[in-house]
C-alpha cells in the first residue's frame, strides 16, 4: 500500500462483510465482524514490562542517558508531583508497561500514549481500524486508545484514564525533577527502540476510510466529556496557545506549548471561581500561561506556580494527543472545534 489515501484493500473486506451480514443472522455476524477486521501480531514479537524498578527523574537525568528532547508519557496527579516514562526507553519496543503507577499503552502509528490507572496482564495483540489491540490475562480484547473492551469476557468495560500529557524530557524535569522515573540502572538493563513517525503496514491494512474533515495524520487533542467527544487541532497552533471552549454550562481550557509539543484540557473551574486562562508570551517557559482573574501563572500540568493562587491544581480533563484517523476511527461522532467560531 502506497499512501494512506489508498484504502483498496480494505474497502473490498467491508464489502464482504456487509455482504456477510445480509446472509447470515444479525447475532453470528456481531459475534465476528470486529475480530475479522483484526490483525495480530506475531507471537513474541511486542514483551509487555512489568513493574520497572523506580527511582527519581533528577536521578535519572544525571545519568545522561535520556535525551533532552525524548518523548515522555507525564502522569500529573500523584505522589512527587507524578512521573514521566521515556517512551524510547520504556515503551517503544514493548508497547505496553503493567505497573502500580499506572497502565500505559504506546500507539506509534495513531501517535498516543495511553494512561490508564493501575493493572497487570496486558499485552499488544495488534491493530484494528489502524487503532492498537490490547489484550487482557483473561482473553479481553481492548482498544488501546479508548480503553473500551470490545471482545472477550470484560465487553463493554471501560479503563479509567489518569491525568497524563506527553511532553519532553528536559521540558519535564525542568518542571518536576522530584517527581518518579523507572531506573535505568547503567544503560544496558532495558534495550531502547527508535520511534518512528510512519504509519505501519499492518496498521494501514485495517484502516478504512478516514473521516475528510482533517488529514489523516493531523494532530489532534481527543477530549472525552459528558455531553459529547470533541477533536481539538493542534497543528497551526501558535507556540503557546489556549482554546477556551464552553461545553454545557462548563468551561474547558485547552493548553498548547508547541516547543514541546505538548497539548492538555483542564477545568477553568477552580472552587466557586471559573478562570478566563491564556497564552501568555512574556511569562517564563515553566508556566506559559495565566488567567485574568488573578493573574496567576500556571504550567501545562495545571499548577499554579506563582501569583495569588499559587499552590493550586486545576481538575485534569479525560483527553489524549491523537493523530486524527485514529480519534475519528473509534469517535466516529466526534465533534470537530472550529477555530473560526
Amino acid at each position: 500500500m502506497s499512501s494512506l489515501g489508498q484504502f483498496t484493500t480494505r474497502r473490498i473486506l467491508r464489502a464482504l462483510l456487509l455482504t456477510a451480514s445480509l446472509l447470515l443472522p444479525p447475532s453470528v455476524f456481531a459475534q465476528t465482524a470486529d475480530r475479522d477486521l483484526i490483525e495480530t501480531v506475531a507471537a513474541g514479537r511486542f514483551k509487555s514490562l512489568t513493574e520497572p524498578p523506580c527511582s527519581y527523574c533528577s536521578t535519572q537525568h544525571r545519568k545522561g542517558l535520556i535525551r533532552e528532547d525524548d518523548r515522555v508519557i507525564a502522569w500529573l496527579r500523584a505522589a512527587h508531583n507524578g512521573g514521566a516514562v521515556p517512551l524510547r526507553h520504556f515503551l517503544s519496543g514493548p508497547r505496553v508497561v503493567n505497573d502500580t503507577y499506572g497502565l500505559f499503552f504506546y500507539d506509534p502509528d495513531g501517535g498516543y500514549v495511553a494512561a490508564y490507572r493501575k493493572d497487570y496482564g496486558y499485552e499488544m495483540h495488534g491493530w484494528r481500524n489502524g487503532v492498537m489491540v490490547v489484550r487482557g490475562r483473561d482473553g479481553t480484547l481492548w482498544s488501546a486508545l479508548t480503553g473500551i473492551a470490545f471482545d472477550g469476557p470484560k465487553k463493554g468495560k471501560k479503563l479509567k484514564r489518569i491525568p497524563s500529557l506527553v511532553t519532553d524530557w528536559g521540558y519535564w524535569v525542568m518542571l518536576h525533577p522530584e517527581s518518579t522515573a523507572y531506573d535505568l540502572f547503567d544503560g544496558k538493563t532495558y534495550a531502547t527502540t527508535p520511534l518512528t513517525a510512519q504509519v505501519s503496514d499492518e496498521a494501514q491494512r485495517t484502516m478504512g476510510e478516514v473521516d475528510p474533515r482533517l488529514g489523516p495524520l493531523a494532530n489532534v487533542l481527543g477530549v472525552e466529556l459528558v455531553e459529547a467527544t470533541r477533536a481539538y487541532p493542534l497543528d497551526g497552533l501558535a507556540d503557546r496557545d489556549c482554546i477556551l471552549d464552553d461545553v454545557g454550562d462548563r468551561r474547558i481550557a485547552v493548553l498548547w506549548y508547541g516547543p514541546t509539543r505538548t497539548a492538555v484540557a483542564l477545568d477553568c473551574q477552580l472552587g466557586d471561581q471559573t478562570l478566563t486562562l491564556y497564552a501568555d508570551d512574556i511569562s517564563p517557559e515553566s508556566a506559559p500561561f495565566k488567567d485574568r482573574e488573578t493573574g496567576t501563572r500556571w504550567t501545562p500540568a495545571g499548577r499554579a506556580v506563582d501569583g495569588p493562587l499559587r499552590g493550586k491544581e486545576l481538575n485534569w480533563v479525560d483527553g489524549i494527543q491523537c493523530r486524527w484517523y485514529a480519534w475519528s476511527a473509534e469517535y466516529p461522532e466526534t465533534l470537530l472545534h472550529d477555530a473560526s467560531n
